[in-house]
């Protein structure tokens, strides 16, 4: 097994839907079967999509999930999928750049004049060394490493202070759940800039914390991934609202009541414009796929 960075671009030329699977052409099979079993990094270039001119990507590591299987695609000769386990993927707390100074995470990626090796850049599959791999990790998960190490401190009886938190691996850290709830509410609140997506409250209590909590659109239960796409900052009241099915999401982002379910007082709370509020960056809207599962499994019609 091996480490690997996969580019993915905001609108992939490729059939990508990175918490589920990644597409690519044979000239990566290779590597990209040596991967399998193990975890990956994913990158967005430069580039925004397949158009030589385009731009807007934020050239940095934003995620990271572990490979299950890779299959071939059926529908284009010479083509595969690597399988992700959904389970794992979990979006970075912050996007990554590859270079920071002089510094690259990834060496392959630096000549020896200290220029940047573009033949190298320009793989769409990189094996990485496990060391690099975990320098990575660790910078997209900063935000939250030090709350989450705090957290696993205890006081033993007859000690008068804590002991040093034990340093797990990123990547042990990265599957545990508690981990996991940490880093997904942050995802989601930032995104959401603290803001309820279906009844616009932003509400901050005393210590400065917001209310707003972290949904699920697809269900952990269900398979569901701890991506932003796959989730929504959502008021305690609205979240159990919407984790029974009284409402729903439109692929128009309109919101969908349950009929005679929902109660006038709480109708009242909702958005008057009749749809959700979204985050500011497009590639973190709720995914359509998603909000079909909610539709169709947990939505009460």
């Amino acid at each position: 097994m091996t480490k690997a960075i996969f580019t993915t671009k905001v609108t992939p030329s490729y059939k990508d839907l990175p918490e589920r699977r990644y597409h690519f052409p044979r000239t990566y099979l290779n590597f990209v079967q040596q991967t399998v079993g193990d975890y990956i990094i994913y990158y967005e270039p430069r580039r925004s999509s397949a158009e030589l001119s385009s731009r807007g990507g934020r050239q940095s590591y934003f995620a990271a999930a572990r490979v299950d299987s890779v299959i071939e695609d059926n529908a284009l000769a010479d083509h595969f999928f690597a399988i992700m386990d959904s389970s794992t993927y979990l979006d970075f707390d912050t996007a990554v750049p590859f270079q920071q100074y002089d510094e690259y995470y990834e060496s392959a990626l630096r000549k020896n004049d200290g220029s940047t090796n573009k033949g190298a850049f320009g793989r769409a599959v990189r094996l990485i060394p496990d060391d690099e791999f975990d320098r990575i990790l660790k910078a997209g998960f900063a935000p939250v490493l030090g709350e989450y190490r705090a957290s696993q401190e205890v006081t033993l009886p007859g000690l008068s202070e804590p002991p040093a938190a034990f340093e797990r691996p990123i990547v042990e850290m990265m599957v545990s759940r508690p981990f996991r709830e940490r880093s997904f509410m942050y995802n989601v609140r930032a995104a959401y800039s603290n803001r309820c997506a279906i009844t616009g409250l932003k509400l901050i209590n005393g210590g400065g914390r917001p209310e707003v909590q972290a949904a699920h659109i697809q269900p952990v239960a269900s398979k569901g991934p701890d991506s932003v796409r796959n989730g929504l900052a959502l008021s305690g009241t609205v979240h159990w609202m919407f984790d029974r099915g009284l409402i729903s999401i439109g692929d128009d982002f309109k919101i969908l009541l349950a009929k005679d379910r929902v109660p006038d007082d709480a109708v009242r709370l909702l958005n008057q414009s009749g749809s959700i509020n979204l985050p500011k960056d497009e590639t973190l809207y709720p995914n359509g796929q998603y909000l079909k599962f909610h539709r169709d499994v947990v939505f009460k019609k």
